[in-house]
């Protein structure tokens, strides 16, 4: 088997993907890893000549599935409804029939609990994401979470996810493949973001043209560490400095309690005209360009962390927490040597250690910038490119082809 230059598997000169039919489930298509995952998975599949469903109730990012080949199947996938699960199933498996579905790949656990009910009435091929460091240790919350970890493959996005999955579920360690995400070099390059777009981005943050730009990029909940930043934003306004603007984008999905909470701690800090909360941001790689740092404060284990991933592609400076995932995608002291680095790590829920980091980022000269950016670049180029996720994800499916294709028929 070898793989071509698309990332499609061939066997005996022909493509194993081309014509078949991947159909990916997930609640919605809106902001987010798993989401975003979907639709480059898609793009890939239909780039190798399969046909790329998609399973969901919609989302923002329909549109963008549909233009990169994808096609969308609307479906209830949202529900946790078990009377409604339960009936998904059947609906799920008449789709399988009539689409003629060769492999079903979940990404999120209630449609995930659907799609094994109908994998396995259809005997259509198994693959899960774990795209979260999912909670919970009771027994029921296990076994709820234990779907994602029953796939014929289940792919990890992260080693410290495989360690999770390893760790709850020691029947699915022979079965787990880890796949980081993958970030668009394409577009997470500096070359491809134009000054029009980072003057636009600016401007709609209200940042002037002499203000360096901190960013924290994340939905808005409590455990991205949000109110970290605006506790060292102000202990980095105490000490004097000035011409800095901290920008808090995200999704609030509906979280109206802890924006009042932003708010007010924003406004307890004395901080209302330099930490602005702008919602979510579509253009991330204007974003990043625009950016002078980007911090990731989460307070909780990220199962990967993209946004460090996709700030390094860009050359911008970035600090993460030393929690989770997040830390396998930067490289820092004392894991290799200061010539090496290309981000800072800290503990979690430490302003003052935020503070300190920001504060000698927002202090290096240009040379020294330049050299940083030059190093994360190379370092995500080496591990963390899209095609590289697309193509080993596409090498699982290809496997998963084979296979079936060496087992006797079975009938759905």
């Amino acid at each position: 088997m070898r793989q071509t230059a698309r990332g499609a598997f061939e066997t005996g000169g022909r493509t194993i993907l081309a014509g078949r039919t991947v159909l990916q489930i997930i609640p919605r298509l809106d902001a987010g890893g798993a989401e975003r995952t979907t639709i480059d998975i898609a793009a890939a599949l239909a780039e190798a000549g399969a046909r790329a469903l998609v399973a969901c109730e919609g989302g923002r990012l329909v549109s963008e599935l549909q233009a990169k080949g994808g096609v969308w199947v609307p479906f209830p996938a949202a529900t946790k409804n078990p009377v409604k699960m339960a009936l998904n199933v059947g609906r799920l498996s008449d789709i399988i029939r009539r689409e003629r579905v060769d492999i079903l790949h979940a990404r999120s656990r209630a449609p995930a609990w659907v799609a094994l009910g109908a994998a396995r009435k259809t005997q259509t091929p198994f693959v899960t994401t774990y795209h979260g460091a999912y909670a919970g240790r009771a027994k029921l919350k296990l076994l709820y979470n234990s779907v994602m970890a029953r796939g014929d493959v289940v792919i990890a996005n992260s080693a410290y996810t495989a360690g999770l999955i390893a760790s709850a579920y020691d029947f699915a360690r022979a079965h787990t493949a880890i796949i980081y995400r993958g970030a668009d070099l394409r577009h997470f390059a500096r070359g491809a973001v134009d000054r029009a777009r980072v003057q636009k981005m600016r401007k709609s943050w209200n940042v002037a043209p002499e203000e360096r730009v901190v960013l924290l990029a994340a939905r808005l909940t409590a455990w991205k560490g949000q109110k970290v930043l605006i506790e060292a934003a102000r202990l980095l306004i105490a000490r004097g400095m000035t011409d800095v603007k901290f920008i808090l984008a995200g999704d609030d999905q509906g979280r109206t309690s802890y924006m009042r909470e932003l708010d007010a701690a924003i406004e307890k800090a004395g901080l209302k005209d330099i930490v602005l909360r702008v919602g979510h941001v579509m253009d991330m790689p204007a974003a990043l360009a625009a950016a002078t740092a980007l911090a990731v404060t989460s307070t909780e284990p990220e199962a990967f962390g993209r946004s460090a991933v996709e700030a390094q592609a860009m050359g911008t400076p970035v600090v993460v927490t030393e929690l989770g995932a997040v830390p396998e995608t930067v490289l820092s002291p004392p894991r290799v040597s200061p010539d090496q680095r290309t981000g800072w790590t800290i503990a979690p829920n430490d302003p003052q250690a935020l503070a300190d980091t920001l504060e000698t980022i927002l202090s290096m000269g240009a040379a020294a910038r330049d050299a940083l950016a030059e190093r994360a670049r190379g370092h995500v180029e080496e591990a963390f490119g899209l095609e590289k996720m697309c193509s080993q994800t596409l090498e699982i499916y290809g496997r998963l082809l084979e296979h079936a294709a060496q087992a006797p028929p079975k009938s759905r």
